[in-house]
């Protein structure tokens, strides 16, 4: 394959990915001149239909920080399965260090219920009704990856029928059947 046609290809592939910028941070060094600055870049890349996944970078400068997070979100993405294409099949929690956070699923129009990094990581995944809660820490880094953990602990109902040995017809009937004494 020529050198233009895999950069036509990898083009492609990746502008089918959203790309949201969580949190930079900006560090100092100093040296006999001043300061030297850096920056380190949190960054979520998602394709809005399920797949998504988080990056860091640093380098001297913001956009070249960004572009390595970028890179690195792309290379570690996870898939999320979505109900309906909106929310959650199930209320999960997640956690990473100090971040504890809380996922619900949502009815239709709630629309995304959450703080500032999980936000970002729910507008990616392509989810659009979902309430959050974090608890604990703010620190942006650990919300992001406590948030992964929770979506990584998310089953495909089918996934749990074949576990248990049922089909997944039987299952879905409990399901309406529980939905349905609520009311």
């Amino acid at each position: 394959m020529a050198p233009r046609q895999q950069r036509n290809d990898r083009d492609e592939r990746d502008s089918e990915f959203v790309d949201k910028l969580v949190h930079i941070n900006r560090v100092a060094k100093v040296v006999k001149g001043g300061r030297r600055f850096g920056f380190a870049a949190l960054v979520v890349v998602g394709d809005q239909k399920g797949r998504v996944g988080f990056g860091h970078g640093k380098a001297r400068e913001v956009p070249e920080a960004i572009r390595k997070a970028s890179e690195a979100a792309k290379r570690d993405m996870i898939f999320v399965p979505l109900r309906d294409g909106r929310t959650l099949h199930h209320d999960v929690k997640g956690r990473h260090g100090a971040g504890k956070v809380v996922l619900r699923a949502a009815p239709p129009g709630t629309g995304i219920i959450a703080g500032g990094p999980m936000r970002a990581v729910f507008e990616t995944v392509g989810m659009s009704d979902v309430v959050a809660k974090s608890i604990g820490t703010s620190n942006p880094y650990n919300m992001v990856r406590a948030t992964f953990d929770a979506l990584k602990r998310q089953m495909h109902p089918r996934d749990i029928a074949t576990q248990r040995g049922l089909k997944f017809a039987t299952l879905q009937a409990r399901r309406r059947d529980l939905v349905g004494s609520e009311d």
